[in-house]
């Protein structure tokens, strides 16, 4: 859930932020014979892909609040709330950050997940579905995993990462911009309009396939926040809490003998949306837990 309203987001930005400059005529991309100035479109990109990358993050907490419904517990209504807040703050002291937000937000499916623009301010949330299907060792577990995605700095790696995938999928979208403009509509002063359409469709098609890096980056990040759940409550709770998402979410409980470590197997199209997932299969990670030393 983090990972999604993180990319829209960052995707919102850099579009706008990339379209609004083309309509105002930028042009500081362009030598005095109308070819691309690659080192200006190198700095150009950079600046705006990191920006859209930045923005994100400092935006997540609002974003994640707005998009999920999530209420931030302020004064505890009740034993659970209140439980939440002082299993949250022990973990949190345990791993060395400061106190995150805690909220609910509405959703009959268990769910959890944790945001925010530094290891101190921070925004851990977990469902309605959450809470009336697990048990509190689980609840427990779920609540380190979070906190271990927040102490392991995995948000700002997230956006460091993204900015780089931003700025080269810029740039090579120009180039591509101006390659089709050159050649195939032999315009040979300055950029036309085909340009600025192959460009922002190129982006668009660059910005999907480099989305597999943002999204092996996280399924890498799952496996450590595991070991942070199993650290912060037990390996025991971590893995019944991962069980019963599998339950939950229908997956089958037996892989299959081609499943591969990112769970790519079945063919064509289910090795496709393992590509693009930002979480490994349930059973992988209840695996990798059960085989760690």
């Amino acid at each position: 859930m983090r990972i999604i309203l993180f990319l829209a987001t960052n995707l919102a930005v850099v579009l706008v932020a990339s379209v609004t400059l083309q309509l105002l005529g930028f042009t500081g991309i362009q030598t005095t014979g109308g070819t691309l100035d690659l080192q200006a479109l190198l700095i150009f990109c950079a600046i705006i892909g990191f920006g859209g990358s930045i923005i994100s993050l400092l935006l997540s907490k609002w974003m994640a609040k707005r998009g999920t419904g999530a209420q931030v517990i302020e004064t505890p209504r009740n034993e659970t709330e209140r439980w939440l807040l002082a299993t949250v703050e022990r973990q949190a002291k345990e791993a060395g950050i400061g106190m995150p937000d805690v909220a609910i937000f509405p959703s009959n499916q268990p769910n959890a997940f944790a945001t925010g623009a530094s290891r101190n301010n921070a925004l851990v949330a977990v469902s309605t579905g959450l809470l009336q299907h697990m048990n509190r060792d689980e609840v427990e577990a779920v609540l380190g995993h979070e906190i271990g995605h927040v102490a392991n700095g995995d948000m700002v790696t997230l956006t460091l990462v993204q900015g780089v995938v931003n700025t080269f999928v810029m740039f090579f979208a120009r180039i591509i911009g101006s390659f089709v403009d050159r050649v195939i509509f032999k315009n040979e002063e300055g950029h036309g309009i085909g340009f600025f359409i192959v460009t922002i469709v190129a982006e668009i098609v660059l910005g999907i396939l480099a989305s597999m890096i943002v999204a092996w980056f996280s399924r890498r990040r799952e496996f450590r926040a595991d070991v942070a759940g199993a650290n912060l409550a037990s390996r025991q709770a971590m893995i019944s809490a991962l069980d019963r998402l599998r339950i939950a979410s229908g997956q089958p409980s037996v892989l299959p003998d081609t499943m591969t470590a990112f769970g790519i197997s079945g063919g064509l199209q289910e090795g496709l949306r393992a590509l693009f997932a930002s979480h490994p299969p349930l059973e992988v990670r209840i695996q990798a837990l059960r085989d760690a030393a």
